[in-house]
């Protein structure tokens, strides 16, 4: 049964309007004003909030401003009761993040409806997509429902193979596209001023790749390459932007989708700092299996020694005679570019 949180001053509206949503099978909190509205919504975490705006000590405009900044609230579908009609203030709640506005007085089945599409679009942009281009184009085409998103967004997608070893794009450029790698591996990698190049990600199917760049509008702060011939789809920045800004539901859940991979960084980062060269040895192994996992009994790995040793941060002829002792003590096997990982379990446990 879906919880609503009904945050109303007017005790006859609140009251009204609770036995209606409760003769429709939803379960009803209510707040008689803003701060109080606040509280519940934090710790009951409702499936929608329908708000008043004219209310003393704190306005509907105030308690959606408070509810968007925290991380568990945000995402919540909101929709606001007015007894004003003015095109001002619809433009200020919808600006703040509203969902939807009813104007005082309605009937029960136009507050009914709202709350029922309101729901079910939420329900839709929280289920998981497939990380391929039918899921994109499944996304896309959700957020497509939303009339304000409708004219905003290409009809298709572009989608260009790159061939192995040839650049999406180059650090220090201005970004304009988010790809999406729907085929193929991608790297990413930063050199120095001696020409010394460092992994910082490795992309697989499903991935995005430069969103970060383009939400802060900077430069990019990596080259992004093929490993292989791969189908990468290009989201012009015009969309992506009316994606993330023209609707919170479609922010929430494109910002769940591209923030997949924010804490392994994180972690990878801190492992760079601290571990020995063994361990990073290691880590480099499992993190390329993990991007690019095969089903086989024997995991097996392809990369060159160049890009594991950029992934590790140590010289090729470093790795090379880490990767000969793990050979000697049966961890892994090796002919050229394939590793084959013969004992999982040591390479997760190695120690520091």
């Amino acid at each position: 049964m879906k919880k609503i949180l009904l945050i109303e001053d007017n005790p006859e509206i609140r009251e009204n309007t609770a036995e209606i949503l409760e003769l429709a099978n939803y379960t009803v909190v209510e707040a008689d004003n803003g701060k109080t509205g606040v509280d519940l919504a934090r710790k009951e975490l409702p499936d929608l909030i329908v708000c008043d705006i004219m209310m003393p000590q704190l306005d509907g405009y105030g308690v959606l401003h408070l509810l968007s900044k925290n991380p568990e609230t945000s995402g919540i579908p909101f929709i606001f009761l007015t007894a004003k009609a003015e095109k001002e203030d619809f433009r200020k709640g919808m600006n703040l993040g509203a969902d939807d506005y009813l104007t005082k007085p309605f009937d029960d089945v136009e507050l009914l409806d709202a709350i029922e599409m309101r729901l079910k679009k939420n329900e839709i942009l929280k289920a998981e997509f497939q990380k391929n281009a039918t899921g994109l184009a499944q996304f896309i085409e959700e957020a497509k429902g939303y009339e304000e998103l409708e004219k905003f967004i290409s009809e298709e997608c572009k989608m260009t193979v790159f061939k192995k070893k040839q650049y999406l794009f180059m650090e220090g450029n201005r970004p304009n596209t988010l790809y999406f790698l729907n085929k193929g591996k991608v790297k990413g990698f930063k050199s120095n001023e001696e020409g010394r190049d460092y992994i910082t990600n490795l992309y697989k199917e499903g991935d995005f790749i430069g969103y970060l760049d383009l939400l802060e509008e900077s430069h990019y702060r990596e080259t992004a390459i093929a490993m292989e011939d791969s189908e990468v789809y290009s989201i012009p920045k015009e969309d992506f932007f009316s994606l993330m800004h023209r609707n919170r539901d479609v922010a929430a859940k494109f910002i769940k989708i591209l923030s997949d991979d924010l804490a392994d960084r994180e972690e990878r980062l801190l492992k760079l700092a601290y571990n020995s060269v063994r361990k990073r040895v290691a880590e480099a192994l499992l993190l390329v299996h993990k991007q690019f996992q095969s089903d086989e009994a024997q995991p097996q790995i392809l990369i060159t020694r160049e890009d594991l040793a950029s992934i590790v941060g140590a010289s090729k002829e470093t790795v090379i005679r880490t990767l000969a002792d793990f050979k000697d003590e049966k961890i892994l096997d090796s002919q050229g570019s394939k590793i084959t990982i013969l004992n999982m379990d040591k390479l997760t446990k190695m120690r520091n």
